[in-house]
């Protein structure tokens, strides 16, 4: 209460300053204009430690890391650390040893104690794995996981394999988030190939209800161009021209990577940074056909003069 009257005063009632200071050594909001004491006996909500470094900060604070759906316990249960070190940093004595074994074996078996919390357990290490593989944010993980978790609660799990359903959570999460990756590049590094990896996609988009906007051939543009070592100029212009084409409706059905490698060949051309067909397919991992039959169409539609 006293921290919510403090915000509602704002400026000082006897001479209208809003440079109000708050002395936390004698409790008291102060107008710095006038010296008017405004509120005393405020309380100060913060620690009462004080931390000059990060590596001070970690070791006087008493709470945990924050909560997280990518654990199947969103990380809230303790954890015994494998050190035989006690909260002082010395050695546990080799009587108590033993006994802090047992206690360090039991809570590994609490942690993951029924079938539902070792699917999940499962599920967000399978998790873990392919978005480490794929670099992907923890931003996309927690989406992942959050879907996931969904699917569980619904009961959809059932006849289909966690791999499946968790390369499909993933590859929903990218395309939500607009960080698209292809079903080619999830199933890579997936456990399942790519036709269930799809059809557990469609699946859990249907039942969730999952409202995923087709993907922009604009958000593979940053990752294809930093793969081609291309300068920020030759992006910005393929975008202009992916942008024209958008309005247009040339990229109505037509597969988005295949558009965003002929607009950035095109723009590589006329920015003079050219790189070859193939090496821009082999980068949006189409053929060097679609490339070329975009780039014709572009260039056709939009009038755009490019010596190849």
């Amino acid at each position: 209460m006293p921290e919510q009257e403090e915000q509602i005063q704002k400026a000082c009632p006897e001479c209208g300053s809003l440079k109000l200071v708050r002395d936390f050594d004698r409790g008291e909001l102060i107008c710095t204009s006038c010296g008017l004491v405004l509120k005393d006996k405020f309380y100060d909500l913060g620690p009462e430690w004080r931390a000059f470094d990060s590596d001070q900060r970690d070791k006087r604070g008493r709470t945990g890391a924050p909560m997280t759906f990518t654990i199947h316990d969103k990380g809230l249960s303790t954890i015994i650390d494998w050190r035989n070190k006690d909260v002082h940093g010395r050695d546990i004595s080799p009587t108590n040893r033993a006994q802090i074994y047992r206690l360090r074996k039991w809570q590994r078996r609490i942690r993951v104690s029924d079938a539902a919390e070792r699917n999940l357990a499962f599920a967000m290490a399978e998790l873990d794995r392919i978005s480490s593989h794929l670099s992907l944010p923890r931003s996309i993980r927690e989406q992942a996981a959050v879907t996931y978790r969904k699917a569980v609660e619904e009961n959809l799990i059932r006849g289909r394999s966690i791999e499946s359903v968790t390369a499909a959570c993933l590859y929903g999460a990218c395309r939500m988030r607009g960080v698209p990756r292809t079903l080619d590049e999830i199933a890579e590094h997936a456990r399942v190939d790519k036709k269930e990896i799809g059809r557990s996609y469609r699946f859990i988009t249907k039942e969730l209800n999952l409202k995923i906007n087709p993907t922009n051939p604009i958000d593979y543009m940053p990752r294809f161009a930093s793969e081609l070592g291309l300068s920020t100029a030759v992006q910005s212009r393929a975008i202009e021209i992916l942008e024209e084409a958008i309005k247009l409706g040339l990229t109505s059905g037509r597969g988005p990577m295949g558009v965003a490698a002929a607009a950035l060949y095109i723009a590589s051309i006329e920015k003079g940074e050219r790189r070859t067909q193939r090496e821009v397919s082999e980068v949006a991992k189409v053929t060097e056909v679609t490339v070329r039959n975009r780039y014709k169409e572009l260039q056709e539609k939009l009038g755009l003069n490019v010596d190849v």
